[in-house]
C-alpha cells in the first residue's frame, strides 16, 4: 500500500509542478497520434541578450572614439574630474575609466588615422 501511496504522491507533485508552469502561459501542440497537448510557454527575458550586447558594443565604441579624439591624458583628466562629483558621477567615472579593450581599439584607430 505504501508503494502505491508514494507513486500517487509523486504523480500529484508532477501535476502541480506542470500546472504552475502552465499558469504562466501555454501553447497547444498536436502530437503525431493526433492528441492535443498543452506545453508551457517559455518565460522571455525583459531585456534580450542581443540588446545588452549592442549596448556594450556601443559603450566600447563611444569610449574608443573619446580616447582617440581626446588622447589618453585628456580623457583621464576628464574621468578624474567626473570621479570627484556626486555618487552618480562617480559611477559614471567608474564605467568610463580606461579599459584594455577601449585602449587597444583607440591605439589601432590612431595608427589608421594620420
Amino acid at each position: 500500500m505504501t508503494g502505491k501511496q508514494l507513486e500517487f504522491d509523486q504523480r500529484v507533485h508532477r501535476l502541480n509542478k506542470k500546472h504552475a508552469k502552465l499558469s504562466r502561459g501555454y501553447r497547444a501542440t498536436m502530437r503525431k497520434d493526433g492528441l492535443v497537448v498543452m506545453k508551457p510557454q517559455r518565460v522571455k527575458s525583459a531585456l534580450p541578450a542581443k540588446v545588452l550586447v549592442m549596448c556594450l558594443l556601443g559603450l566600447f565604441a563611444f569610449k574608443t572614439f573619446l580616447l582617440t579624439s581626446l588622447g589618453t591624458s585628456g580623457y583621464q583628466y576628464r574621468v578624474d574630474a567626473l570621479a570627484e562629483g556626486t555618487s552618480v558621477e562617480k559611477a559614471g567615472a567608474w564605467v568610463m575609466q580606461i579599459d584594455p579593450v577601449s585602449q587597444l581599439l583607440a591605439e589601432q584607430l590612431n595608427k589608421l588615422l594620420p
